[in-house]
C-alpha cells in the first residue's frame, strides 16, 4: 500500500433507517481516517432505484451529524471528487465509459439474453441457496451481431468476463490472503438493462476514481471481493486496503434483525439511549482497545482506534450491556442537559404541580434509559395500589403491627409540624426514633412505604415528603393506617 493520505468512504444506500451494522461501518471508516489525519467521505449509492426510500438521505445526514461523524466531503461538501451521489455520477457517463473499456479489453461483454432464456439456465446450490450461473452464451457473439443488436435497440446488460480456469486472490487486513477458484464465480452484471450500474461495479469505479485507500464493509461482502479484485486487476488499478468487519448478532447468535427492536440507530434513540453511549458501545462491537477500558469519548476513540485489533469473531449486541453503559453516561451528564432530556418523561408521568427538578435529581443516578423514569416516579402523581406485606422487613425488624403503631404515633407529630423541607423532616423522624430507642430504619421504612406505595423508590421517605407536601403526606399516612388497621 502506498503512503498516500488515507481516504475512507461511507457509502450507504438510502433505503430507510440506519442499521447498527451500517453505523458501525461509518464509525470505523471515520476512525481509521481520523486516527491518521485522513479524510472521511460520504457517498450516496442510490443505483438500486427500486429500494430507494423517500427521506432516507435526510436520515443519513441527520445520523452522521448527531453522532459526530463529520464527513470532510460529500454531496454537501465538494472536495473535488464529485458528484457524490451515484445517480448523478451516472449522468456523467462514467460507468458506461469504464464498462466499455473492459469490453475492449475482453474483460466484459454485452449480454442480450431475455428473461425466458435466463430462467432456463441450470442452477446450483451454494451455501444452501439456489443460484444460476450464466453460461457465457453472449460472449461468443460476433462484432457484427453485437452492433446489429445495439442498432435495433435490443435490451442488454454488460457482464464481467470471469475465466473458467485459474483462481483469484485478494488480501484482507483481518482475514489475510483469500483465494477463490474462478469457476466458482458467476459473470456478474456490471451495467443493468436500465443503464444503471450495479452496486458491485459502481463502488469499484467510484472507490478508484475518488482515491479511496481503505474499504471497510461487513464480512458478508467477502464472497464478492474476488470479483471486485478482478475488476481492479482488469483495469490495472491498485486495489485498496480491505477491512471486512465481523457479523453483529443478537443474544441468540442470530443476525441482528428489525424484529430485535434495537437494530437501528433511530430505534435506540427512541428507546431513550444517549447518542454518545450508542456510539461508544457500537465501537466495541468487534473492536477492543489494548486495555480493558470500556468508556470512550469520540476523540478518545480516534486516538486509540487501531483497525488491526478488530476481531474476526461475530460481535454480540448485548442490550443489557448497552443499558449499563447508557446509565454510566447519564450519571456523568451535566444536570441541565439531563433535565432537558428527562423533562418529557417526567411530564408524562406527573401532571401535578410538583418540583420536577428535584424529582429529576433523585432519578439521575438510578436510571439506565430515560423511559425508566416513568415507572420510577409515577407514585408522585398518585399512590399506587399496594400490598401491606411491604411493611414487613426483617432487616429493619418491622412488621404490620409495628408499622401501624409508628404511623399512628407520627401522624399527630407530622400534623403539628409545618416545615416540610427534607432536612427538617429527617431531623424530626430521627428525633422520634432516638426518643423511642428505635433504629432509624424501623421508623423510616414504614413512612417511606406509606408515602410511596413502592418497594423501591429513587429517594428516601423525607425527600419524597418534601416533594409531595404536607397535605398529601398526611393523606397517604392516613390511608396506610386504614389499610394496616
Amino acid at each position: 500500500m502506498s503512503t498516500a493520505k488515507i481516504r475512507t468512504r461511507y457509502a450507504p444506500s438510502p433505503t430507510g433507517k440506519m442499521h447498527v451494522g451500517n453505523l458501525r461501518s461509518a464509525l470505523y471508516e471515520f476512525l481509521i481516517a481520523k486516527h491518521d489525519g485522513g479524510d472521511f467521505m460520504l457517498r450516496i449509492e442510490d443505483t438500486d432505484q427500486e429500494r430507494f426510500v423517500e427521506g432516507a438521505i435526510d436520515i443519513i445526514y441527520r445520523t452522521l451529524e448527531k453522532t459526530g461523524l463529520k464527513h470532510d466531503e460529500g454531496p454537501d461538501k465538494d472536495g473535488g471528487y464529485g458528484p457524490y451521489i451515484q445517480s448523478e455520477r451516472m449522468k456523467t457517463g462514467i460507468y458506461m465509459k469504464y464498462a466499455k473499456e473492459l469490453i475492449d479489453k475482453g474483460e466484459a461483454y454485452y449480454c442480450f439474453c431475455d428473461k425466458e432464456r435466463l430462467a432456463s439456465l441450470k442452477t446450483e446450490v451454494v451455501d444452501g441457496k439456489e443460484i444460476s450461473f450464466y453460461d457465457k452464451h453472449c460472449l461468443g457473439l460476433s462484432k457484427e451481431e453485437i452492433e446489429a443488436n445495439l442498432a435495433a435497440g435490443k435490451p442488454f446488460v454488460i457482464r464481467q468476463n470471469i475465466p473458467n480456469e485459474g483462481s483469484t486472490t485478494f488480501t484482507d487486513e483481518l482475514y489475510g490472503d483469500i483465494t477463490v477458484e474462478n469457476s466458482e464465480m458467476d459473470d456478474m452484471i456490471l451495467i443493468k438493462s436500465d443503464g444503471y450500474p450495479t452496486y458491485n461495479f459502481a463502488n469499484v469505479v467510484d472507490d478508484h476514481t475518488m482515491n479511496i485507500t481503505h474499504v471497510v464493509r461487513g464480512n458478508e461482502y467477502l464472497s464478492s471481493s474476488p470479483k471486485y479484485q478482478r475488476l481492479y486487476d482488469a483495469f490495472g488499478w491498485q486495489s485498496p486496503v480491505y477491512v471486512h468487519l465481523p457479523l453483529i448478532t443478537d443474544e441468540n447468535h442470530k443476525k441482528l434483525s428489525k424484529r430485535s427492536g434495537h437494530s437501528s440507530f433511530e430505534d435506540l434513540i427512541d428507546q431513550g439511549f444517549v447518542t454518545e453511549a450508542v456510539v461508544n458501545y457500537i465501537a466495541l462491537l468487534g473492536w477492543s482497545p489494548e486495555d480493558n477500558r470500556e468508556i470512550f469519548t469520540l476523540d478518545e476513540l480516534i486516538k486509540e482506534f487501531d483497525y488491526h485489533r478488530i476481531s474476526k469473531s461475530p460481535a454480540v449486541f448485548d442490550i443489557v450491556k448497552l443499558r449499563w453503559m447508557n446509565g454510566e453516561y447519564i450519571k456523568a451528564m451535566d444536570f441541565d442537559k439531563f433535565y432537558e432530556m428527562a423533562e418529557p418523561y417526567l411530564k408524562q408521568a406527573i401532571t401535578k404541580d410538583l418540583d420536577l427538578k428535584k424529582i429529576a435529581a433523585m432519578v439521575k443516578t438510578r436510571i439506565e434509559v430515560f423511559p425508566d423514569i416513568c415507572e420510577m416516579v409515577d407514585f408522585f402523581e398518585e399512590l399506587p395500589e399496594y400490598d401491606t406485606e411491604m411493611y414487613v422487613h426483617k432487616k429493619m425488624k418491622t412488621d404490620k403491627e409495628s408499622s401501624l403503631a409508628v404511623l399512628k404515633d407520627l401522624k399527630g407529630i407530622l400534623e403539628a409540624h409545618d416545615d416540610y423541607t427534607n432536612d427538617s423532616l429527617y431531623e424530626l423522624l430521627q428525633g422520634y426514633a432516638a426518643e423511642h430507642e428505635y433504629k432509624n430504619g424501623y421508623v423510616l421504612w414504614p413512612v417511606r412505604t406509606a408515602v410511596s406505595g413502592k418497594q423501591m423508590t429513587p429517594a428516601g421517605a423525607t425527600e419524597i415528603m418534601e416533594v409531595i407536601g404536607k397535605e398529601e403526606t398526611l393523606n397517604r399516612i392516613e390511608k396506610a393506617i386504614q389499610m394496616l388497621g
